[in-house]
Protein backbone atom coordinates (compact mmCIF):
# COMPACT_ATOMS: atom_id res chain seq x y z
CA UNK A 1 0.00 0.00 0.00
CA UNK A 2 1.61 3.43 -0.57
CA UNK A 3 1.29 6.12 1.56
CA UNK A 4 -1.24 8.60 0.72
CA UNK A 5 0.02 12.10 -0.55
CA UNK A 6 -0.04 15.59 1.41
CA UNK A 7 -2.60 17.85 1.16
CA UNK A 8 -1.42 20.91 -1.08
CA UNK A 9 -1.33 22.47 2.47
CA UNK A 10 0.84 20.34 4.15
CA UNK A 11 3.11 19.47 1.30
CA UNK A 12 4.24 23.25 0.48
CA UNK A 13 4.90 23.46 4.32
CA UNK A 14 6.76 20.34 3.81
CA UNK A 15 8.97 21.56 0.92
CA UNK A 16 9.21 25.16 2.43
CA UNK A 17 10.92 23.49 5.17
CA UNK A 18 13.90 22.38 2.39
CA UNK A 19 14.11 25.42 0.66
CA UNK A 20 16.25 28.82 1.40
CA UNK A 21 14.53 31.98 1.85
CA UNK A 22 15.48 33.29 -1.64
CA UNK A 23 13.81 30.13 -2.99
CA UNK A 24 10.35 30.80 -1.24
CA UNK A 25 10.63 34.31 -2.19
CA UNK A 26 11.27 33.74 -5.68
CA UNK A 27 8.66 31.22 -6.33
CA UNK A 28 6.36 33.71 -4.47
CA UNK A 29 7.44 37.09 -7.01
CA UNK A 30 7.23 34.42 -10.05
CA UNK A 31 3.28 33.39 -8.30
CA UNK A 32 2.28 36.99 -8.02
CA UNK A 33 3.79 37.76 -11.39
CA UNK A 34 1.96 35.09 -12.91
CA UNK A 35 -1.49 35.80 -11.35
CA UNK A 36 -1.33 39.97 -12.37
CA UNK A 37 -0.73 38.68 -16.07
CA UNK A 38 -3.59 36.67 -16.07
CA UNK A 39 -5.80 38.91 -14.09
CA UNK A 40 -4.71 41.21 -16.74
CA UNK A 41 -5.76 39.60 -19.37
CA UNK A 42 -9.06 38.81 -18.02
CA UNK A 43 -9.32 42.76 -17.40
CA UNK A 44 -8.73 43.49 -21.36
CA UNK A 45 -11.28 39.94 -22.09
CA UNK A 46 -13.71 42.11 -20.27
CA UNK A 47 -12.73 45.39 -21.38
CA UNK A 48 -13.62 44.50 -24.82
CA UNK A 49 -16.71 41.72 -24.45
CA UNK A 50 -18.06 44.83 -22.69
CA UNK A 51 -17.11 47.01 -25.89
CA UNK A 52 -18.79 44.71 -28.49
CA UNK A 53 -21.54 45.01 -26.63
CA UNK A 54 -22.16 48.58 -26.58
CA UNK A 55 -22.36 50.88 -29.83
CA UNK A 56 -19.34 52.87 -30.03
CA UNK A 57 -15.65 52.36 -29.59
CA UNK A 58 -15.75 52.07 -25.85
CA UNK A 59 -12.08 53.97 -25.28
CA UNK A 60 -13.81 56.75 -27.20
CA UNK A 61 -16.67 56.58 -25.04
CA UNK A 62 -14.88 56.72 -22.19
CA UNK A 63 -11.62 58.99 -23.09
CA UNK A 64 -13.10 61.23 -25.19
CA UNK A 65 -16.87 61.70 -24.76
CA UNK A 66 -16.50 61.57 -20.65
CA UNK A 67 -19.61 59.29 -20.88
CA UNK A 68 -20.55 58.53 -17.38
CA UNK A 69 -23.01 55.65 -17.89
CA UNK A 70 -20.16 53.90 -20.60
CA UNK A 71 -17.57 54.45 -17.33
CA UNK A 72 -20.01 52.95 -14.39
CA UNK A 73 -20.71 49.78 -16.68
CA UNK A 74 -17.22 49.23 -17.74
CA UNK A 75 -15.87 49.76 -14.05
CA UNK A 76 -18.41 47.76 -12.80
CA UNK A 77 -18.03 45.36 -14.87
CA UNK A 78 -13.97 44.90 -14.30
CA UNK A 79 -14.06 44.90 -10.36
CA UNK A 80 -16.53 42.15 -10.59
CA UNK A 81 -13.65 40.18 -12.79
CA UNK A 82 -11.22 41.55 -10.46
CA UNK A 83 -13.19 39.74 -7.88
CA UNK A 84 -13.18 36.67 -9.75
CA UNK A 85 -9.60 36.76 -10.08
CA UNK A 86 -9.46 37.31 -6.27
CA UNK A 87 -11.74 34.58 -5.18
CA UNK A 88 -9.66 32.17 -7.52
CA UNK A 89 -6.53 33.06 -5.94
CA UNK A 90 -7.64 32.66 -2.62
CA UNK A 91 -9.09 29.22 -3.40
CA UNK A 92 -6.13 27.58 -4.93
CA UNK A 93 -4.56 27.27 -1.44
CA UNK A 94 -1.19 27.80 -2.95
CA UNK A 95 -1.30 25.60 -5.81
CA UNK A 96 -0.17 27.47 -8.42
CA UNK A 97 -0.36 25.28 -11.95
CA UNK A 98 -4.21 24.69 -11.01
CA UNK A 99 -5.01 28.02 -9.35
CA UNK A 100 -4.05 29.47 -12.45
CA UNK A 101 -6.20 27.34 -14.70
CA UNK A 102 -9.37 28.04 -12.21
CA UNK A 103 -8.34 31.77 -12.21
CA UNK A 104 -8.37 31.34 -15.91
CA UNK A 105 -11.94 29.66 -16.56
CA UNK A 106 -14.02 31.27 -13.85
CA UNK A 107 -13.06 34.44 -15.46
CA UNK A 108 -13.79 33.45 -18.32
CA UNK A 109 -17.43 32.48 -17.02
CA UNK A 110 -17.85 35.13 -14.93
CA UNK A 111 -17.78 37.58 -18.23
CA UNK A 112 -20.09 35.29 -20.37
CA UNK A 113 -22.20 35.43 -17.17
CA UNK A 114 -21.97 39.62 -17.38
CA UNK A 115 -22.59 39.42 -20.94
CA UNK A 116 -25.94 37.22 -20.32
CA UNK A 117 -27.19 39.37 -18.04
CA UNK A 118 -26.65 42.66 -19.96
CA UNK A 119 -28.93 40.87 -22.90
CA UNK A 120 -31.35 39.21 -20.07
CA UNK A 121 -32.03 42.93 -18.71
CA UNK A 122 -32.19 44.23 -22.43
CA UNK A 123 -34.66 41.58 -22.99
CA UNK A 124 -36.62 40.58 -19.99
CA UNK A 125 -37.14 43.73 -18.00
CA UNK A 126 -36.10 46.36 -21.24
CA UNK A 127 -33.14 48.22 -19.70
CA UNK A 128 -30.85 48.53 -22.94
CA UNK A 129 -26.85 49.05 -22.78
CA UNK A 130 -27.00 50.21 -25.82
CA UNK A 131 -29.44 53.05 -25.23
CA UNK A 132 -27.69 53.76 -22.24
CA UNK A 133 -24.26 54.73 -23.50
CA UNK A 134 -25.84 56.64 -25.48
CA UNK A 135 -26.73 59.15 -23.15
CA UNK A 136 -24.47 61.78 -21.88
CA UNK A 137 -26.01 62.05 -18.29
CA UNK A 138 -25.91 59.50 -15.72
CA UNK A 139 -28.75 57.26 -15.81
CA UNK A 140 -30.25 55.19 -12.83
CA UNK A 141 -30.87 52.05 -15.08
CA UNK A 142 -26.92 52.20 -15.45
CA UNK A 143 -26.48 52.20 -11.99
CA UNK A 144 -28.96 49.07 -11.34
CA UNK A 145 -26.85 47.53 -14.01
CA UNK A 146 -23.50 48.56 -12.63
CA UNK A 147 -25.07 46.57 -9.68
CA UNK A 148 -25.46 43.28 -11.53
CA UNK A 149 -22.21 43.77 -13.13
CA UNK A 150 -21.11 43.10 -9.27
CA UNK A 151 -23.08 40.88 -7.56
CA UNK A 152 -22.63 38.40 -10.33
CA UNK A 153 -18.96 38.98 -9.78
CA UNK A 154 -19.17 38.41 -6.13
CA UNK A 155 -22.04 35.32 -6.88
CA UNK A 156 -19.08 33.81 -8.72
CA UNK A 157 -16.36 34.10 -6.40
CA UNK A 158 -18.09 33.29 -3.99
CA UNK A 159 -18.82 30.10 -5.91
CA UNK A 160 -15.40 30.01 -6.32
CA UNK A 161 -14.46 29.44 -2.98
Amino acid sequence: MSPSPLPVALQAAADAQTLSLGEILGRGALAIVAYAVLGLILLIIGFFVIDLAIPGKLSRLIKVDRNPNATLLTGSGLTAVGLIVAASIWSSDGALHEGLLMTLVFGLVGIAMQTVAMVVFDKVVGISVRDLVRESDPQPSARLLAITHLVIGLITAVAVS
